[in-house]
C-alpha cells in the first residue's frame, strides 16, 4: 500500500509577498529598508571611511598606510587642535542658549492671538530659509571694518569714534560669527517650540488661572513640563547644527584671525583638503563624533520625562 503525501490546499499556500504584507514586522521591514540602503550608503560608508583614514597618513594624491593612533597622538599635542575645541564648545553653547531663550520668548509671543500673526510667522522663517551662503555673506558686509551699517549707526549717534573692528579682534569675532548663528537658528528653535505649545490644552491653563495660578506659575507647572520632550528634540538639532556648523565660519572669517574662530569642522577641512592631509583631518572629524554621541543622549534621555509626565511607568 503506497502512501501519497498530498499537497496543501491553494488556500494555505502564501506567498512571501503576502506573508511580510500581513506581518506588521516584515511590513516594517520593507518600509524601513530605503531609508536603511540610503543610510548605509551615504552615512555609514563615509563614516567608516572617515575613521579608517584617520588612522593612516593618507594624502591628496597618495593612498597612504596605516599608522595607528599617531594622527591622534599630534592632535593632542597641537595647540590650534584644542583652540578649535575650545572654540567650538564655546559657540556651540552660548548660541544654542540664546536660540533657546529667544526662540521660547518669540514662540510665547506669537502662541498669542496677535493680528497679523500667520504674516509674522512667515517673515520669522526667512532667516532660516535664505540660504547659509547668502546669509553669511550679508553679515560680512554688516561687519566689514569700513563700511558696516552698524559702526555707521553707533558712529552717528557719537557713541563711537571709529568703526569696530568685528572680524579682526579675536573676542570680536567670537561675538560676532555667534550673533550670526543666532540670528539664523532663532526661527527653527520658535517655530517647533510654536507647535509644541499649540498642543497644550487652553483648558489646562484656564483651570490655574481660576485656582489663582499666575502667567509665571502657570509657565512653570503646566507650560514647561509638557513641552519638555519637544524641547528635547529641538535643541538637540539645535546643537547638532551648531557644532558642526561650517558655511557661516568659513565665509566670514575661515577660521581666523589668528586661529580665534577655527572650529572642528572647519580645522578639519582645512587640513584636510586645502592642507592635503587627509589623514590628519579625518581624525579631527572623528573626534567631533563623541560630542555629537553626548548630545544625542541628551535627547534620548530629555524624551524619558515623557513617562513621569504621563503619569505612568512605561
Amino acid at each position: 500500500m503506497s502512501v501519497s503525501t498530498a499537497s496543501p490546499p491553494p488556500s494555505r499556500r502564501r506567498s512571501l509577498s503576502e506573508r511580510l504584507s500581513q506581518s506588521r514586522n516584515g511590513l516594517g521591514f520593507l518600509f524601513m529598508l530605503p531609508a536603511a540602503i540610503f543610510l548605509l550608503c551615504f552615512l555609514t560608508y563615509p563614516l567608516g571611511l572617515g575613521v579608517w583614514l584617520g588612522f593612516t597618513d593618507t594624502t591628496i594624491g597618495r593612498s597612504g598606510v596605516f599608522i595607528g593612533l599617531e594622527n591622534y597622538e599630534y592632535l593632542f599635542r597641537d595647540r590650534v587642535f584644542w583652540l578649535s575645541v575650545f572654540n567650538t564648545v564655546l559657540y556651540t553653547a552660548v548660541a544654542s542658549v540664546l536660540k533657546f531663550a529667544l526662540g521660547l520668548w518669540l514662540a510665547i509671543i506669537l502662541n498669542e492671538n496677535l493680528p497679523f500673526k500667520n504674516l509674522f510667522r512667515a517673515i520669522i522663517l526667512l532667516p532660516w530659509v535664505v540660504p547659509t551662503v547668502l546669509s553669511a555673506l550679508a553679515f560680512w558686509w554688516i561687519y566689514d571694518s569700513q563700511f558696516s551699517i552698524i559702526s555707521w549707526i553707533l558712529m552717528q549717534a557719537g557713541i563711537i569714534d571709529a568703526p569696530i573692528n568685528f572680524l579682526g579682534d579675536p573676542n570680536n569675532a567670537r561675538a560676532s560669527v555667534i550673533a550670526a548663528n543666532v540670528w539664523r537658528g532663532i526661527p527653527f528653535v520658535a517655530i517647533s517650540l510654536l507647535a509644541g505649545l499649540q498642543t497644550i490644552p487652553v483648558s489646562l491653563h484656564e483651570a490655574a488661572a481660576l485656582d489663582g495660578a499666575t502667567s509665571w506659575q502657570r509657565f512653570r507647572s503646566i507650560t514647561l513640563p509638557l513641552l519638555t520632550p519637544i524641547i528635547a528634540v529641538v535643541m538637540t538639532f539645535s546643537v547638532l547644527f551648531t557644532f558642526t556648523d561650517f558655511q557661516l565660519i568659513y565665509v566670514l572669517t575661515k577660521g581666523g584671525p589668528v586661529n580665534a574662530t577655527h572650529l572642528m569642522a572647519t580645522l578639519s577641512f582645512q587640513r584636510g583638503i586645502p592642507g592635503g592631509a587627509l589623514g590628519e583631518g579625518a581624525a579631527i572629524a572623528v573626534a567631533m563624533v563623541p560630542f555629537l554621541l553626548a548630545a544625542i543622549l541628551f535627547s534620548f534621555f530629555g524624551l524619558q520625562r515623557r513617562k513621569w509626565q504621563q503619569g505612568g511607568t512605561d
